[in-house]
């Protein structure tokens, strides 16, 4: 029998530390080989495209999310789980819960492994859906005990500020410009719709860590090259996604993309991290493909164990 997942089933199920995990073992996975995950591809149509991103746990399952770029009101992600023996559908998740949580989840890794283990402090940059699950991922897996909010608008900045008090316990506060969300902060994070830069690395700190989960491309980047400039520490979850955009990934082009490392590399062991407590760390954040079918897939174990 497939099993369908709307969004509050997703959200029910789903916390911040299972969402982490499931991913820490996609990375690897996917740096093991033992996940095929491809770039995105996309079908350019009349006034958008429609975007595939595949996987293959290999001997277990296959299967993909789709999403358009039309702009519509109603318009929803799907993600499709096959049993790599049968070719059956085993779950079908609609809506955009998953793949935020898997994106939160991605960015909870890179905190895990990249900001100092005594990080306490995040400074975050937007407020809509991304910007939440960075944090919820964070608080995962680093004791906060502050947040500090900023975006355009005020209404938002408050509401996030809001639910991070009512939902995960830490303090939380607002400002209205960026430089103060982010200067003396151990974690930053940005997400934000912005295709011009919204951060000023000279307000980083030393020993900051970053979350990059925005636009990040030549000429549509919420950061510009003096965050890469100010970076000891440059890593992605998928160096052949970062080599595939269209326009190039700002820290894949030259002169950064010989020092963009591998998070599945630096979880294996087989690539270093932060080797100081005064490195300034960056995650670019591009979408390991197939990591919605993971999540998907650990999902759907757990269903069945609940059973």
């Amino acid at each position: 029998m497939t099993l369908i997942y709307a969004d509050p089933e997703v959200a029910a199920a789903l916390d911040a530390a299972t969402t982490v995990d499931a991913m820490r073992a996609a990375l690897l996975a996917a740096y093991e080989g033992r996940l095929v995950a491809p770039p995105r591809a996309a079908a350019p149509l009349s006034g958008g495209r429609l975007v595939l991103t595949a996987g293959h746990l290999v001997g277990e399952w296959y299967g993909f999310r789709s999403y358009d770029t039309f702009g519509h009101p109603q318009s929803e992600q799907v993600v499709v789980l096959h049993d790599a023996g049968t070719g059956a559908i085993r779950a079908v998740a609609v809506g955009e819960e998953l793949g935020s949580r898997r994106t939160g989840g991605l960015g909870g890794v890179a905190v895990d492994a990249l900001a100092r283990p005594d990080a306490a402090t995040l400074g975050v940059i937007g407020s809509g859906r991304q910007a939440w699950t960075q944090v919820w991922a964070a608080a995962a897996v680093r004791p906060l005990r502050e947040v500090v909010v900023h975006s355009r608008s005020a209404a938002r900045r408050d509401a996030l500020a809001a639910r991070i008090r009512v939902e995960l316990g830490v303090s939380a506060r607002t400002v209205t410009d960026p430089g103060s969300a982010v200067a003396g902060r151990d974690i930053v994070v940005l997400a934000t719709t912005s295709p011009a830069p919204v951060l000023c690395a000279a307000d980083l700190s030393p020993g900051t860590h970053l979350n990059a989960v925005g636009f990040k491309q030549r000429d549509r980047s919420e950061f510009g090259t003096d965050l890469l400039d100010a970076a000891d520490l440059l890593v992605t979850d998928s160096p052949a996604q970062a080599a595939d955009y269209q326009p190039p990934m700002l820290a894949a082009t030259p002169p950064y993309a010989g020092r963009l490392r591998d998070l599945g590399a630096i979880l294996a062991g087989a690539a270093p991290g932060r080797t100081a407590a005064d490195q300034i760390s960056v995650f670019c954040s591009t979408g390991l493909a197939g990591t919605e079918v993971f999540l998907l897939d650990a999902l759907t174990r757990m269903a069945a164990v609940a059973r």
